[in-house]
C-alpha cells in the first residue's frame, strides 16, 4: 500500500454520511512549510482515478512551490462528486472540518469546480483557507495571475525558441477557456496573438466569442491538436500530452495552464525528441498559488503579481538547465525542485 502513496506525508480520507461528503487530501511535503493547494470538485469515475489525481496533483503542487520560492509545501484535496448537483453548504462545512483537524498542516484553496464563495464556506469551520472573497479580505479568483504566470511562461519559451519573448504573429491554441483559459486568451490577443480556441463546455467558448470575435474556434481538442500551431495551451484538465498527441502535434511550443499534462513518463523525452519545448505545468502555472500564498500575509494583488512575474525568469532558468544538462526542461525543472526542497533547504515552521 505504502507503494502506492509516492513518497507522500500523509493521506486523509474524509468521509460524512449525513453531507455526502468523500473526500481525499494528500500531503506530499511540508519540507519547505505547510502543504498548500487546491480543492477539486469532480465526477470522477472511480475512487482510483480519485486516488491518483489527487498523488499526483499534491506532488506537483510541492514541485511547484518550490520552483516559485515560497515557503509552502505541497497538498491537494479532491471531492468525488458533481459540483452541480452535490455541492451543498453542509457538505463543503463538512469538509472544512476535516481541514480544520489537520491543524494547519494543509491550507486549502480554490480548484476545479470550487470558488472563492466556496472557500468562505469552507472557512466558516476551518481556519486554514486562502483564496477566499474579496470582501472576506481574501485574494479572490486565483486565476488571473495563473494565466499571467503561463503567458510569462511562453514568452520564455518564444524567446527561447523564435528569439524574442513574444507571442505577437504566432498562433497559439487554447484548450479549455473556462477559468484560466479565458484569461490567458486576453494576454495572448494583447501580445498580438493569433487565437484558436476549444472546450467541451460551450458557454465558455460563447463568452470568448462574444468578447473577441476575431478568435477562431475548433470542433474538439483533437481537431486543435492536429491543426497548424505554433504554440498548443492545454489549459483544462491533465493527462493532455499522450503519445497520440504528441505524434500530431505541429506546434513548437506546449505550454499550458493545466497541471499533471504528461500522461506517462517518457512522454517528455517524445516532446524533446520531436523538437518541440514543453515548459513544465508546474513552473509556469504557479501564478495562482503565489496569488494565494500572498493571501497568508496579508493580500496585496500588485506585490503577487509582481512575484508572478518572475515565472518568466524561472522558465528561463529550466530552459538553460535542460540545455545544459543536455535533458528535457521538464527533467531539468525536477531537478531544480528537489533540490530546493531537501533537508538543508528546509524552513522551520510551527501549525
Amino acid at each position: 500500500m505504502f507503494d502506492q502513496l509516492s513518497g507522500h506525508e500523509q493521506v486523509v480520507v474524509c468521509q460524512d454520511e449525513r453531507s455526502g461528503l468523500r473526500a481525499l487530501i494528500a500531503i506530499h511535503s511540508t519540507a519547505r512549510g505547510p502543504a498548500l493547494g487546491g480543492t477539486r470538485f469532480h465526477p470522477y469515475a472511480s475512487d482510483a482515478d480519485a486516488v491518483r489525481d489527487v498523488l499526483n496533483l499534491s506532488r506537483g503542487m510541492s514541485y511547484k512551490a518550490a520552483l516559485a520560492g515560497l515557503d509552502l509545501g505541497g497538498g491537494k484535496a479532491v471531492i468525488i462528486g458533481d459540483p452541480h448537483t452535490d455541492k451543498t453548504p453542509a457538505l463543503l462545512r463538512a469538509y472544512g472540518r476535516f481541514v480544520q483537524s489537520l491543524n494547519g498542516r494543509y491550507y486549502t484553496a480554490c480548484d476545479v469546480g470550487t470558488y472563492s464563495e466556496d472557500m468562505d464556506v469552507i472557512a466558516e469551520e476551518s481556519r486554514f483557507v486562502t483564496g477566499r472573497t474579496v470582501a472576506h479580505g481574501g485574494a479572490g479568483d486565483s486565476s488571473v495571475l495563473t494565466a499571467y504566470g503561463v503567458f510569462q511562461g511562453m514568452r520564455a519559451a518564444a524567446e527561447a525558441t523564435w528569439g524574442a519573448p513574444t507571442l505577437h504573429g504566432r498562433t497559439v491554441g487554447v484548450a479549455g477557456v473556462g477559468k484560466v483559459g479565458h484569461h490567458l486568451v486576453e494576454h495572448l490577443l494583447e501580445d498580438g496573438a493569433e487565437v484558436v480556441v476549444t472546450d467541451v463546455h460551450e458557454p465558455s467558448v460563447r463568452r470568448v466569442l462574444d468578447a473577441h470575435p476575431e478568435v477562431r474556434t475548433a470542433p474538439d481538442t483533437a481537431a486543435l491538436v492536429g491543426s497548424a500551431l505554433d504554440v498548443y495551451a492545454p489549459c483544462a484538465l491533465g493527462d493532455a500530452l499522450t503519445d497520440e498527441v504528441v505524434a500530431v502535434l505541429s506546434a513548437r511550443i506546449v505550454c499550458g495552464a493545466a497541471n499533471n499534462q504528461l500522461a506517462h513518463p517518457g512522454v517528455e523525452k517524445e516532446l524533446d525528441d520531436r523538437g518541440i519545448l514543453y515548459a513544465p505545468d508546474y513552473v509556469v502555472n504557479a501564478g495562482g498559488l503565489i496569488q494565494v500564498a500572498d493571501e497568508l500575509h496579508g493580500f496585496d494583488f500588485e506585490r503577487a503579481r509582481e512575484r508572478a512575474s518572475h515565472i518568466l525568469d524561472t522558465t528561463r532558468e529550466v530552459f538553460a538547465l535542460a540545455a545544459t544538462d543536455g535533458v528535457p526542461p521538464a527533467v531539468a525543472a525536477d531537478r531544480i525542485a528537489e533540490q530546493r526542497m531537501t533537508i538543508g533547504d528546509r524552513e522551520i515552521w510551527l501549525p
